[in-house]
């Protein structure tokens, strides 16, 4: 197979910023979806985003669920790492007890987590007795360590449709999207461990590395997706809702076969975010490319929830679930992620 993991970006945008940028708005970012071949446990978002005017500490969201509905958070904010490598190159993006180390670009990093993560359950994020970033539950040591391998080329928003291109080049969709952004599927191996459980992990992922400035224009809820194929076939998409005004917004992803290219692909059925529902959820969704239609069949596992609202952009409260999912796409199955959000009720 030939797989440019490159996709024709330049391998300085994967080094992080080396100190505090000039701009007070500028921000980077390394987020990442994990998940295991398994249905026991999962980690839909393990993330630091760094913002120009508080650069003595980064934002942490570290997100885990298990099987059984328990799922363990830390949203803190973390004295900032040394970024220098021993090559004296910027290669580490770190706050607190998380942070994320380049070791090749677009092929390789590594993660590690090692800190204290408050325990609620599914079930409280969904009714409403936990809310995001509450402290005032147990606290569990939490360890992890991850090995991310790249097998897909990037994907840029609004480079693989011209429709999407000029959505976030002229609309506030763009500031949504915050910059120069990409995202990347990997292979992942490693191991957590929550107190006195241990988890290995075998699976895969989603990073995100973004670095611009990000204005969080009106948010309206999106849907999200990506999975990894044991074959090596892929597929990505984001959406938002369509406008009050009729005009088009954003709406992109892909599929990739294993080698080549990626394949610009739209999103004519998505799975909206309708109800809270920890798993189970339908969220089957349909892609069009030259090629015709293509359906992705998808089931959510694990997930978080949060109720989000005005510091988000947003007038009302949104809901926004992070999740992994079971996907099948022509008998073959495999786990990915699925970040959606809506106002609901």
């Amino acid at each position: 197979m030939t797989i440019d993991l490159t996709g024709g970006l330049d391998a300085e945008r994967e080094f992080v910023l080396p100190g505090q940028p000039d701009d007070p708005e500028m921000r980077e970012s390394v987020n990442a979806w994990i998940w295991d071949d398994g249905a026991e446990f999962g980690l839909p978002r393990v993330g630091i985003e760094a913002v120009g005017d508080q650069w003595e500490t980064h934002d942490i969201q570290v997100n885990i669920a298990l099987a059984d509905g328990r799922v363990f958070n830390i949203f803190d904010a973390g004295k900032v790492h040394d970024p220098i490598g021993a090559d004296g190159r910027p290669r580490t993006l770190g706050a607190g007890p998380l942070s994320y180390e380049l070791v090749e670009p677009f092929r390789h990093w590594r993660g590690r987590l090692d800190g204290l993560a408050v325990q609620t359950t599914v079930g409280a994020q969904i009714d409403g007795s936990y809310r995001r970033g509450a402290s005032d539950g147990p606290l569990v040591p939490v360890e992890l360590a991850l090995d991310l391998r790249s097998a897909v080329p990037p994907w840029e928003g609004g480079t693989l449709l011209e429709e999407a291109g000029l959505v976030l080049a002229t609309q506030e969709e763009g500031a949504l999207m915050g910059g120069p952004r990409f995202e990347q599927l990997f292979r992942a191996s490693g191991r957590l461990r929550l107190g006195d459980e241990v988890y290995d992990l075998n699976g895969g992922g989603l990073r995100i590395r973004r670095a611009g400035i990000r204005r969080l224009a009106a948010f309206r809820g999106h849907v999200w997706q990506s999975a990894l194929f044991p074959s090596g076939r892929a597929f990505g998409l984001c959406l938002y809702p369509p406008r009050p005004d009729g005009r088009p917004t954003f709406n992109e992803g892909y599929l990739f076969d294993g080698d080549g290219e990626l394949i610009p692909a739209r999103v004519t059925r998505a799975p909206w975010l309708r109800e809270l529902r920890a798993s189970g959820g339908d969220v089957s969704v349909t892609l069009e490319t030259s090629r015709g239609e293509t359906t992705i069949e998808g089931q959510t596992i694990l997930s978080t929830f949060a109720t989000m609202g005005a510091d988000i952009g947003s007038a009302s409260r949104l809901h926004l679930q992070q999740a992994l999912a079971r996907y099948s796409w022509d008998g073959e199955t495999a786990n990915g992620m699925i970040e959606r959000s809506a106002v609901l009720g």
